[in-house]
């Protein structure tokens, strides 16, 4: 949890946004990698394929804070990385996914620190949106819509791990955290060689 605090504009959006980020990678914690495969709702979303898509992202979050982004062509190779993004492949793992994702985190949470979110820069073209041109805005507008994508999918994270063992990302992201058992919580105990266990 991002805790109450006075802070200045930026480092309030870098703890929102990594609050988010915390609680997609807690889903995994003490799945097994079958377990973070399955897609108990009636979508195709599983706990792994969302962590994949974060990182995907992610990765689209470093190069837009990196540079001035006034196209985003979407042919047939970009929708096809889209689409791949939520799941992971038969010749992929969950825990090589969730080591990469920590990687990209580490990566794109800094640049995000670095920015000044009252800098001019330009939102390109979302077709799917029906937006067909490049448009200014400040960096606070794409940073906001981090918070939005990452937000959107913990939610969806936290919905599939109920449906496979009815334990909540919330417990999970405080028994990562270390926190001691209170009358409100109880740290969760994983099963060993799961997803994020203690080695």
């Amino acid at each position: 949890m991002y805790e109450p605090a006075q802070h200045d504009e930026v480092t309030g959006l870098v703890n929102y946004i990594d609050q988010q980020l915390t609680a997609i990678r807690a889903a995994a914690f003490g799945l097994t990698e079958e377990q973070a495969r399955e897609t108990p709702c009636r979508s195709a979303l599983s706990v792994g394929g969302i962590i994949k898509h974060a990182t995907y992202v992610m990765r689209g979050g470093s190069v837009r804070l990196r540079t001035e982004v006034t196209e985003r062509p979407m042919d047939g190779a970009a929708y096809a990385a889209f689409t791949d993004s939520f799941a992971v492949r038969d010749d992929e793992t969950v825990a090589a996914t969730i080591e990469e994702f920590d990687r990209v985190r580490a990566e794109v949470m800094a640049l995000v620190a670095a920015t000044d979110p009252g800098r001019d820069t330009v939102s390109p073209p979302m077709p799917w949106h029906g937006i067909f041109d490049a448009r200014p805005i400040h960096a606070r507008y794409y940073l906001v819509h981090m918070i939005e994508e990452f937000a959107r999918h913990a939610g969806h994270a936290d919905i599939i791990r109920e449906q496979i063992d009815g334990v909540s990302v919330p417990t999970l992201v405080l028994t990562l955290a270390g926190a001691p058992a209170n009358d409100f919580f109880q740290p969760y105990q994983p099963k060993p060689d799961t997803l994020l266990a203690p080695a």
